[in-house]
């Protein structure tokens, strides 16, 4: 088995976690690969260093090593190659990780092949300017429209489909998935969902209104977004965290769901709601 294992070195025990992985992988008897800029820190462990393309289309599964951002990274890279991907908590929430630090003996069941998949749905997001497709995105979390620097609100129009969703007045809007409803959209006030039930959350950003609430569409849902005024406010868009793109007077959005999906490990048999307890219990400590 080639596992490839991705790590983000400015967490503060990623370093020392990626040496253990790779000690218990090599005496499991699988082949380690890491992108050849790893090779300064990592030259001492059994492992084979390739250029990313490279490693992406040979690897079997992947391994991320850092916080939930080091996963969302990595999760974009196992979604484009269909690959399956676990995350091993080196951070501080680490929400999205299969195991902690302290598991890394846990590994043995990949090389058994003693664990469950959860396939999470994604998000697209194509960037047009007039009739023309300029770019196009994926969200594992979340898609994110907000006023950056700006101090005037963003008016954003939103449809759905044929039919008119509303004229947001606010900070921005958030479009989530149900991975990413424990997310941003959580800290605006949006709902958090079992991920295994598809579909996509409409969040809006501190809006000017007494009644604007957040909004679950079904997974089939494709949504429309025109900014409204311009001139007053041209909002930024992030997807995932990762990407931050300029959007002129000129752009519309389309979102909908991805025809990519994220395969997650699941080793440990810990259900949703037990995750998480625990992890936002963690986080208030």
């Amino acid at each position: 088995m080639k596992i490839a294992v991705e790590v983000n070195l400015t967490r503060e025990h990623a370093g020392e976690v990626t040496r253990g992985v790779c000690r218990e992988l090599d005496a499991l008897g699988a082949d380690v690969m890491m992108e050849t800029a790893l090779c300064a820190h990592f030259s001492d462990q059994p492992a084979q260093f390739l250029e990313k393309e490279s490693m992406l289309q040979q690897c079997d599964l992947m391994i991320a090593i850092g916080g939930d951002g080091t996963f969302i990274h990595a999760a974009h890279d196992a979604a484009r190659f269909d690959r399956e991907i676990l995350g091993i908590n080196a951070g501080s929430l680490g929400f999205l990780a299969g195991l902690e630090k302290t598991e890394l003996h846990l590994l043995r069941a990949l090389t058994e092949g003693n664990y469950q998949i959860d396939k999470r749905m994604m998000l697209c997001v194509e960037h047009y300017e007039g009739q023309t497709l300029q770019e196009k995105h994926y969200c594992l979390n979340d898609a994110v429209f907000a006023r950056g620097t700006s101090m005037r609100l963003c008016d954003i129009s939103v449809n759905c489909g044929t039919g008119h969703v509303n004229d947001y007045f606010a900070d921005g809007l958030i479009f989530a998935t149900p991975t990413g409803s424990t997310a941003y959209s959580l800290s605006a006030g949006g709902p958090v969902l079992e991920p295994t039930i598809e579909s996509v959350i409409l969040t809006p950003i501190c809006p000017h209104s007494l009644f604007t609430r957040a909004l679950i569409f079904r997974p089939e849902s494709v949504f429309t977004l025109q900014i409204r005024n311009p001139e007053l406010c041209l909002p930024l868009l992030s997807c995932d965290g990762e990407q931050t793109l300029n959007i002129t007077p000129q752009s519309r959005f389309v979102i909908r769901r991805a025809t990519r999906t994220c395969k997650i490990i699941r080793i440990k048999t810990e259900s949703f709601t037990d995750v998480l307890s625990r992890k936002m219990t963690e986080r208030r400590l």
